[in-house]
């Protein structure tokens, strides 16, 4: 052969070879890439796998939580409306006082006090003003009433003479041998500081020489004052007549303060049941300035009535055949209270009264809530209907159960609440 032929033989095989290492290279180069950067198949497959098994255990726990969030917020509420009756009176009625029996009963509020303003005095006069105070009278004589008319002489332990304001009538000695017993203000016979005094004992001086003597007597209720003779600085009639019709308003209003402090819950005292009397007020003597104290006593007189007694003799008179159910009436402290022959009551002796009641509201059932948690602690929501026949008070109710698909109410009680609609 040709030397040139062979040569060019050795350089194709040559060629040749290092096409072939070139390949076998490119191809390690491409399987090592796919190894580092292309999952295989197989692998794409448990991937894949794992990532809906994550998406479905997820799935499983949402469902779980948002069971839990409603069952720890389960609970049930029941709003309520009442029964109810429109109620309009204009009615006479009788009370007596501190009854027992079936009447209908009254307490009388008895609270004294004084008020007082300062006026410009004018020129000085000589005046004498007479002490005042109040006694205890008691009958140990006998059963009998004893009669004293007014202005009847008491005589001081101090050896003073003072007068009676009033008739009065000391009742007789009780079964149970207590001496009878009445009120009544007294004011001194002269004017002047010497009748002024602290708690006294009396004496019936009319009595005196008699068995009544020792037996028919008087102690003061706290101190005799007022007693005054001397100048004063004088107040014109109009000046004074202003300040003492101020000094009404204003020491009604004290008292009624004072009053209402001391009701107890459960009674009511009527805005047109309350009677002030008053003194004819008293000019003192004039401070350096010339201002002169014009002071006005007086005594605070209030009918006081139970509630739910008087809602029922209301109730009584309103609606035929009255069950006696637990009703009230929610403004019955605004009705208009009048009494009746106002001219002939003796707050110092009252025993009964007449008066007129008048105003327009509802008669309104209570509910009983716990008893309507406890009926239906536990029930299907379907038998609530049934526990409502058992109310007869109730007028209508709905009931919200959370979570919406429970079909039953709660089983304890603070998860049950009740919402009356109860009127204003």
């Amino acid at each position: 052969m040709p030397k040139n032929f062979i040569q060019d033989i050795k350089k194709i095989k040559k060629n040749l070879v290092e096409k072939r290492t070139e390949q076998v290279k490119i191809a390690d180069i491409d399987a090592k890439f796919d190894s580092l950067y292309r999952p295989s198949r197989e692998n794409q497959r448990d991937n894949n796998g794992s990532k809906y098994g994550l998406w479905f255990v997820a799935l499983i726990a949402m469902v779980f939580l948002f069971f839990a969030v409603s069952f720890l917020f389960s609970g049930a509420k029941i709003t309520v409306n009442p029964k109810t009756l429109d109620l309009s009176i204009d009615d006479s009625f009788v009370a007596t006082k501190n009854s027992s029996a079936d009447n209908l009963p009254f307490d009388l509020v008895v609270i004294s006090g004084d008020d007082s303003k300062q006026v410009q005095g004018g020129e000085e006069k000589d005046t004498s003003e007479n002490a005042k105070g109040t006694v205890i009278l008691y009958n140990a004589f006998n059963t009998s009433a004893q009669n004293l008319d007014i202005n009847t002489r008491l005589e001081g332990s101090n050896g003073k003479i003072y007068k009676t304001k009033t008739k009065i009538t000391i009742p007789g000695i009780s079964s149970s041998g207590t001496p009878g017993s009445v009120e009544v203000e007294i004011y001194a016979s002269e004017g002047g500081e010497a009748y002024n005094s602290g708690p006294l004992d009396f004496t019936v001086f009319g009595f005196k020489g008699t068995a009544k003597y020792s037996k028919i007597y008087a102690r003061s209720k706290g101190d005799i004052t007022g007693g005054f003779k001397g100048k004063i600085r004088q107040v014109s009639e109009v000046e004074k007549i202003n300040a003492i019709n101020e000094l009404k308003v204003s020491l009604k209003d004290k008292l009624l303060k004072k009053a209402s402090d001391q009701i107890p819950g459960g009674y009511i005292l009527f805005k047109d049941a309350i009677f002030v009397e008053t003194d004819n007020g008293t000019v003192e003597n004039a401070s350096e300035d010339g201002m002169v104290s014009v002071k006005l006593e007086g005594t605070f007189y209030g009918f006081l009535f139970d509630e739910k007694k008087l809602t029922k003799r209301i109730v009584e008179s309103n609606i035929e055949k009255y069950k006696d159910d637990d009703v009230f009436i929610p403004n019955l402290r605004n009705f208009n209270f009048v009494l009746n022959n106002r001219e002939n009551v003796s707050f110092n002796d009252v025993n009964e009264i007449n008066f007129n009641l008048s105003g327009t509201s509802k008669i309104v059932w209570n509910i009983d809530t716990e008893k309507l948690v406890g009926d239906v602690l536990g029930k299907n929501k379907k038998d609530f209907n049934q526990v409502l026949v058992q109310y007869p008070s109730i007028d209508s109710a709905e009931v919200i159960v959370k979570p919406v698909w429970r079909t039953t109410f709660p089983d304890k009680l603070n998860d049950i609440k009740v919402v009356v609609n109860y009127p204003q």
